[in-house]
């Protein structure tokens, strides 16, 4: 839950914040108690990303379980990448085998920490649940685990150098999680099957907003780490990507980040393609909520020092707002219009990419402004109605609040 602060500045956010906290109850009593090994997938999934697993859950049965172990089968494969202590010689092989090991209740490699350590120790489970799905769903979790797991030991050996390489990298450790969902929905039966290229920004358009919120994070454990921002970028604005932490490069430093936004936002007008033509209205929200919360981070973090200096995120009851009012592709437009509004009023002239930047985010307000009348939308962006300042009124909510929390 926000803090009482938070509630105070933005009492809009109570009524959908109430609602996610009863979303995020009920979604824990819908884990599979019957067969251990659906108990065991569908609590690694909580337990290893409480949002994703929310908007999972609400998908059919047949649906949920084949993307819930399509996440922890990837899940587990980046495990492998990212732990650090595993050397090359051994961490390669095992990337590129991967694929072979989903289906071998036998196969065990311990790695990670924490609730991945769990998920890897524990991977026999996994392999259960996902003999069970269809031969369907099976071979294309299975396909975009070996292509994975192959541009994964790609990099491990290389540098991202270039934009391509940039490009690249995503379309290994996100984009062909695009093309695999694209496959399953289309396997499940009631989408087409949308083109690689869309699928293909649909990932890459999240997997880069990661990227840049995580710099912080991910710089202390430099040369451990492998980072991910391209050299072609980050070398206009400094001579080592670590310089961009120092306070005294903090003008250079959000030229880069920028640069950075700026780049992602090529991919916002291949999403709304791809999300306007999705038929079902579950696999709608599955995919349209992780792209709001995309557009809205960068926005919050497009011109922003914070971003090295810790990770920047969106308040909670924004969080809320986002899963609470997202049903539908007008609200999609809504959204990214507001994001992108938001964004556009943080854009200096003197930016390097000012020109490119606010060129992009006329491109992506022309198509929400082309989808249909924005008066009728709910801003995530402008008050929509009058903030409580009155003492009274304060001291009401507060007792409200206090009330419902008990009750809860």
């Amino acid at each position: 839950m926000a803090s009482f602060g938070e509630i105070l500045r933005h009492p809009d956010d109570l009524y959908p914040l109430l609602k996610l906290k009863m979303a995020m109850r009920h979604s824990k009593n819908q884990i599979p108690q019957a067969e251990p090994h659906w108990g065991f997938c569908y609590s690694m999934l909580h337990n290893v990303s409480r949002s994703f697993a929310l908007v999972i859950l609400q998908l059919d049965t047949e649906l949920r379980n084949a993307v819930c172990i399509f996440y922890l089968v990837l899940r587990a494969l980046d495990t492998v990448e990212d732990d650090t202590s595993i050397a090359k010689d051994v961490k390669v092989p095992i990337l590129l085998a991967f694929h072979s090991h989903i289906s071998d209740h036998d196969w065990h490699f311990s790695c990670g920490t924490n609730n991945h350590k769990v998920l890897m120790d524990e991977f026999h489970h996994v392999t259960t649940a996902f003999l069970e799905l269809d031969k369907s769903y099976q071979e294309a979790i299975k396909d975009i685990t070996l292509r994975m797991g192959a541009g994964m030991a790609k990099f491990i050996c290389k540098e991202v150098e270039t934009i391509e390489d940039y490009d690249e990298y995503c379309h290994y450790v996100a984009g062909l999680v695009g093309l695999g969902l694209s496959r399953i929905f289309h396997a499940y039966g009631t989408e087409d099957l949308a083109s690689d290229s869309l699928s293909n920004s649909m990932s890459l358009f999240l997997q880069k907003v990661n990227i840049i919120q995580d710099y912080a994070e991910d710089i202390k454990d430099i040369p451990n780490h492998h980072m991910c921002w391209p050299r072609e970028i980050w070398s206009k604005y400094v001579d080592k990507l670590e310089d961009l932490k120092e306070k005294e490069n903090s003008v250079k430093a959000v030229q880069c980040l920028n640069d950075m936004v700026t780049n992602t936002l090529t991919h916002v007008e291949d999403c709304l393609k791809y999300m306007k033509d999705i038929k079902s209205p579950t696999i709608f929200r599955f995919c349209a909520i992780p792209q709001i919360m995309a557009i809205g981070i960068f926005a919050l973090c497009y011109n922003n020092v914070e971003v090295f200096r810790g990770v920047v995120k969106m308040r909670r009851g924004l969080v809320a707002k986002v899963i609470d009012r997202t049903n539908t592709m007008e609200d999609v437009y809504g959204a990214f219009f507001d994001f992108s509004q938001m964004l556009k009023t943080k854009v200096e002239k003197n930016d390097p990419n000012a020109t490119k930047t606010l060129k992009l985010i006329a491109t992506i307000q022309k198509v929400c402004l082309e989808s249909g009348p924005m008066n009728k939308r709910k801003s995530y962006i402008i008050s929509n109605g009058p903030i409580m300042h009155n003492s009274a009124l304060i001291l009401i909510m507060f007792v409200v609040i206090a009330m419902l929390l008990t009750y809860l």
